[in-house]
């Protein structure tokens, strides 16, 4: 029987450019990094209130990372989606489509990471949080 989600595992082409996006633009905070007996080089990541953490692996022998629209995405909690959006631009990364209103206060948004996995962003209604 399964207890737990403990991590989600994306594969990446460029580790050092998507590892940035994940910390600088996103501001997760990176757990640990290491190479597994394959090979595979891999980076974790956290998000602040959370536990499960994001699994960013790199590994050639895989062949090419092909990200297909509405693939998958990963979803995180905001404060304020109109701050973000500005934030993110300034780092190169302006949203992909949104904002748009979600509830009396609330509003989603997306941003595409460096090798284009979708990144929903949600502000919640901050009436009911």
């Amino acid at each position: 029987m399964v207890k737990k989600l403990l991590h989600t595992r994306y594969r990446v082409t460029d580790l050092e450019k998507t590892v940035s996006f994940y910390r600088d633009v996103l501001g997760l905070q990176e757990t640990r990094r290491h190479t597994s007996g394959r090979g595979s080089q891999l980076v974790f990541f956290k998000a602040p209130g959370s536990e499960e953490e994001i699994e960013i692996c790199k590994f050639d022998d895989s062949g090419p990372v092909v990200v297909g629209p509405d693939l998958t995405h990963l979803a995180f909690e905001v404060d304020d989606i109109e701050q973000f959006a500005r934030e993110s631009a300034r780092k190169g990364y302006p949203l992909s489509d949104g904002p748009h209103p979600n509830g009396k206060n609330g509003a989603i948004a997306f941003i595409d990471a460096p090798e284009g996995y979708e990144i929903e962003l949600i502000q919640r209604d901050r009436a009911t949080g």
